[in-house]
């Protein structure tokens, strides 16, 4: 299975890039830094790519500098991920906290990914939960287990996602306006076209730090 671990980071966060290089190298895991785009910094009403009033129809509510910085970082990832030629694109945001051997368990969910749905276009390997699924299949990494799901509610958070090649080149092609945070669009997205997953219990989660790429932003909850 040709894999590629890709790490978000923002600059100057050199301890949360040392831990979870501890976190997964624990496990031989090797990865690419990824480095954040600082929302915090953007003047949304210079972006040509953000579309406000949809935002106000979709979300209630403007997005803010972190969460719009946060999406530009998953396309990042995304476009590091198709450009490396692998098969698989595996994204973590840099406070997440591996509960087993990511390729172990990656190397048993991928094969049953592909023969299910040849169309799969993405998996949250990190969520606090999930709704309205369909039990595919379970894997068990030593003590941990976990069972695939069709999400057809795509549950939120981005703290860990696999990608499939054609996900990501879809993700990418298709990004047009933000108009919502990056795991609300997945949400929409996938909700409404299919093809989307999710493992639970996620063999991702976070550590007590939290995201800085929300540092600035609203509860993520």
């Amino acid at each position: 299975m040709s894999l590629g671990v890709y790490v978000i980071n923002l600059d100057g966060s050199a301890d949360r890039l040392a831990a979870i290089a501890e976190r997964l190298g624990a496990f031989g895991v090797e990865f690419e830094r990824v480095p954040a785009v600082d929302g915090r910094k953007l003047d949304l009403s210079m972006l040509e790519d953000y579309d406000d009033s949809r935002a106000e129809r979709y979300m209630g509510r403007a997005l803010i500098g972190a969460e719009i910085g946060c999406y530009r970082s998953h396309l990042a990832a995304a476009a590091r991920f198709v450009a490396s030629g692998a098969d698989y694109g595996l994204v973590l945001e840099d406070d997440v906290v591996p509960l087993c051997d990511p390729r172990q368990l990656l190397t048993q969910m991928a094969p049953v990914l592909d023969a299910l749905d040849r169309q799969w276009i993405l998996a949250n390997l990190g969520a606090h939960r999930t709704l309205f699924g369909t039990r595919v299949s379970s894997f068990t990494v030593g003590t941990f287990t976990s069972t695939l799901q069709a999400a057809h509610y795509f549950p939120v958070l981005t703290r860990a996602i696999l990608w499939s090649r054609r996900g990501a080149e879809a993700f990418l092609a298709g990004h047009d306006k933000i108009f919502a945070p990056v795991d609300n669009f997945f949400r929409h997205w996938l909700t409404r076209h299919g093809h989307g997953y999710a493992l639970w219990p996620a063999p991702f989660t976070d550590a007590a730090f939290g995201s800085l790429i929300y540092a600035a932003g609203r509860s993520r909850g």
